[in-house]
């Protein structure tokens, strides 16, 4: 980290000798600018702002007293290292107010003021960075707590927390607006029942991965939600309704699947919102998006924009409302109101004949894969029982068999809900938030914040739940993506590095090697290797990654 100095003296031969005898380059140091009065130096000091001074007493127009206490008043916390003849050390009291760090008697000894600029320059870069790491760690907590209201009214949780944490970050709730774009897997239900869990884990990173760094890119803020597996909401931030682009909104819909597509071959559908969405009516519309996606299900090569139109008939629109009311009793524990909307859809399913099975199946297909996602999400399922739902209803049945898989569903969803502990409910959501944010800095107390409560709680029942530390935990699942990442992805070391949350490759091949027994370049070779020998590249990595990759592995 370098610095910046200041060189204040009214003697010319002085300023001379500053900038040729000390070792500046040496030293990490660079000089801003050179004054020969307080007044002058004043005026540098604003424009460059430098960490470190060097001033002379006794000077014309403006003397060094004088500049400090212009230098403080300004707000400036330079360290100062003030110069002086034996005949003017009587000046030092004045200063002490000032906090200057340092005296320089003149002559000059030379060597002795390059060993005290040496000091004074290492304090200030461990200030600095101390500060950058509390910064950080700001940045770090306000995006956490931002994240969780967003997610919180997004889901209908949460009661009113959003708008006293806007109030108190200076954001209006009120003039917040967003562009808001639901990004789902295609054919996510085939491949939901393909993937093993860790396989499952993998495509959700990598995919929000490359959605948060095409959206870096555009340099516009924003907030990706991962809402469930394989879907992930994207909030395009702060955007006032008077200059919402719907043209520029379709096309960053179209380059994300691009992205998604060219990286990891993969394909996503989006869903945009044709207006800018105000706070309040987040949920409202992540519900209209969800259930476009699943109507549309046959349009994978569009961005799909539901209109507002009355296409909807009075019947469908309290189907869509009791589903919805249904999903959310099971997300709040709430058997009456789950029972209650489930004998409701039942009743109005009954009405219809089979006959009519064709004209309602979008709606019975979006029922069963939202619960079975649903269920997923809150851990009420286990994968072999949702490969077991998933097979008795690709045999199409009528309109009676299929009500009867989906109160099989909700009844199995309410008594698992039921059964869970609020620490396991805890847990779950410590352990799906880790999942999404391994590219964030992670700790214990941000955690037990995000939670609700303290932080040696948080330590005892993750202890208690996943029979490993925090640190342990999140270390392995960071190790495990980065191995999973080496394999199939043809992106440098350092920046796998980053998205698992190491900002430093030293580091992160530090704690690779550790963990594996080899260094990153090493594990991808290896596995390079055997992927060759069989013939075949893995997914999500191209041809041409894999035969350059030697070329750049540490880079």
């Amino acid at each position: 980290m370098r610095i910046k100095a200041l060189l204040v003296d009214d003697e010319i031969n002085i300023l001379k000798n500053l900038q040729a005898v000390i070792p500046w380059e040496e030293l990490r140091v660079d000089v801003a600018g050179t004054a020969k009065n307080g007044e002058a130096a004043l005026a540098l000091a604003r424009e460059h702002s430098p960490e470190l001074i060097l001033c002379d007493i006794r000077m014309p127009v403006m003397d060094g007293i004088q500049f400090l206490e212009g230098l403080r008043e300004m707000g400036s916390d330079a360290e100062v290292i003030m110069m002086t003849g034996y005949q003017d050390f009587s000046y030092v009291r004045s200063v002490i107010r000032y906090e200057v760090k340092d005296y320089i008697l003149k002559p000059i000894d030379y060597d002795e003021l390059g060993q005290t600029i040496s000091r004074l320059a290492d304090g200030i870069r461990e200030r600095k960075a101390e500060q950058q790491n509390i910064q950080r760690e700001w940045h770090q907590v306000f995006h956490l707590a931002y994240e969780k209201v967003l997610y919180d009214v997004l889901m209908e949780v949460g009661g009113c927390s959003a708008k006293p944490f806007l109030k108190q970050h200076e954001l209006s709730g009120g003039d917040l607006n967003f562009a808001m774009l639901l990004a789902d897997v295609a054919d996510y239900s085939q491949k939901e029942r393909n993937w093993d869990e860790k396989e499952r884990k993998l495509w959700n990173f990598a995919v929000h991965n490359v959605l948060q760094e095409f959206l870096s890119s555009l340099q516009i803020p924003y907030t990706v939600l991962q809402v469930r597996s394989g879907e992930w909401c994207v909030l395009i931030e702060r955007m006032p309704a008077e200059t919402f682009d719907r043209g520029q909104c379709e096309d960053w819909s179209c380059q994300l699947r691009e992205a998604v597509e060219r990286y990891l071959k993969i394909q996503i559908r989006v869903a945009l919102h044709p207006a800018p969405v105000s706070l309040e009516k987040l949920a409202r519309v992540y519900k209209i998006l969800q259930r476009s996606l699943s109507l549309n299900a046959g349009l994978d090569d569009a961005v799909i924009v539901p209109e507002r139109t009355k296409a909807h008939s009075e019947h469908s629109q309290r189907l869509w409302d009791r589903i919805e009311e249904m999903v959310t009793g099971l997300k709040r524990c709430d058997r009456r109101k789950t029972e209650g909307a489930l004998r409701e859809l039942n009743e109005s399913f009954r009405q219809l004949p089979d006959a009519s099975y064709e004209r309602v199946q979008p709606i019975l297909h979006y029922l069963c894969l939202h619960l079975l996602r649903e269920m997923r999400s809150m851990d009420v399922i286990q994968g072999e029982d949702e490969t077991a739902f998933w097979k008795q209803l690709d045999r199409n049945p009528g309109i009676r068999e299929t009500l009867a898989v989906i109160n099989r569903l909700v009844d199995r969803s309410i008594d698992n809900v039921m059964k869970k502990k609020t620490s396991d409910v805890l847990m779950l959501s410590a352990r799906d938030y880790i999942e999404r944010n391994l590219s964030s800095e992670l700790s214990i107390d941000a955690m037990a914040d995000y939670l609700g409560i303290s932080g040696s709680y948080f330590s005892l029942l993750f202890k208690q739940q996943f029979g490993e530390t925090f640190v342990e935990y999140v270390t392995k699942q960071r190790m495990e993506m980065a191995k999973s990442m080496l394999a199939i992805s043809d992106k440098s070391i350092t920046a796998i590095g980053l998205m698992v949350g190491y900002a430093e490759r030293r580091y992160f091949t530090r704690v690779f090697s550790k963990y594996t027994g080899f260094l990153p370049s090493e594990y991808r070779e290896q596995t390079q290797g055997r992927t060759l020998a069989q013939g075949q590249i893995e997914p999500g990595r191209s041809s041409r990654g894999a035969a350059k990759e030697n070329s750049d592995v540490e880079s």
